[in-house]
């Protein structure tokens, strides 16, 4: 279904389930990512437009992405408002994604500023070895983050309370409500308050819930698609089942090849442009989008 035969008050998840918009391979580029605790009220940018000073803010996200790492705000879930204003210590996390590298660090400054002087290199912080649960509740950026990530955050953090943050913008509005696990970095879509607790029950096995996933932000989307096709054809859940050995492009499209067990696999990946769509519930000119399509799985 196209947008044209949508109503125009029809929030851009609701549009994308709709149309049917596949997930494999929408998970933005991140392969380390800086998450730094803002708990107060976040506006379009929650590092430009929330409590910290907006031209510190610049220069944290600056640093991080020059380092190549991707800045994120979390905050906790139904944190009472005196203590969001009064906020004293400013927790974060350095996470590495890099398959065979995943690694989650924890330290906390007194100050904001103190963010310009942390190492960037691994190698500051506590390691820790639990998982981080991430759900994006930005309203501000899109009011669907809120709508549908709400119940889910609330319900993680009932279950899993020293785990589960809120997050700001992980991308991809039409997908809400969006979650991210660390330290794999995987980006779920889609996802309902109850769908979320099978994902966290899924992770803490080793495997992955496919139909949600969007992919692995570490991975470039051509070769989420790869992935996900793969565990299409092979029915294997599991995160590390998959090894990317390498991606060629050619006039069709892209061979992706991919180790699994012993077995060495060539995933053809093509692509489409999508019917014109409104991708944000702010979106105002419908745009095609690319998508990607199975074409072929075999043994190399």
């Amino acid at each position: 279904m196209t947008d044209t035969l949508l109503p125009d008050w029809m929030p851009c998840s609701d549009r994308a389930v709709d149309r049917g918009d596949p997930l494999p391979g929408t998970a933005g580029f991140g392969e380390r990512w800086l998450l730094v605790e803002v708990e107060s009220g976040w506006g379009r940018h929650a590092f430009f437009d929330s409590a910290l000073d907006p031209a510190l803010g610049a220069r944290i996200v600056a640093r991080a992405e020059e380092a190549g790492i991707r800045p994120l705000a979390i905050r906790r879930t139904r944190l009472r408002a005196p203590l969001r204003r009064e906020q004293t210590a400013w927790k974060w996390a350095l996470v590495d994604c890099r398959p065979g590298r995943e690694s989650i660090r924890w330290g906390q400054v007194a100050s904001p500023a103190d963010l310009l002087a942390l190492p960037l290199d691994g190698s500051a912080g506590e390691p820790s070895e639990a998982p981080i649960y991430a759900v994006c509740t930005h309203a501000r950026h899109d009011q669907c983050c809120a709508v549908r990530g709400r119940p889910v955050v609330e319900t993680l953090a009932a279950a899993h309370p020293e785990l589960t943050w809120e997050c700001s913008h992980l991308g991809g509005d039409r997908f809400a409500a969006t979650m991210i696990v660390f330290p794999q970095g995987l980006l779920y879509g889609r996802v309902s308050a109850d769908q979320a607790a099978t994902v966290v029950a899924r992770h803490a096995e080793g495997r992955i819930v496919p139909d949600l996933l969007r992919g692995r932000t570490s991975l470039t989307t051509v070769a989420q698609a790869a992935e996900a096709f793969a565990r299409a054809e092979t029915g294997d859940d599991r995160i590390d089942a998959f090894r990317v050995l390498g991606e060629h492009p050619h006039p069709h499209g892209w061979t992706v090849e991919l180790q699994h067990g012993s077995d060495q696999l060539a995933v053809e990946v093509g692509e489409r442009l999508s019917e014109p769509l409104l991708s944000t519930c702010a979106a105002t000119i419908a745009h095609p989008v690319r998508e990607f399509v199975p074409v072929s799985v075999a043994r190399s």
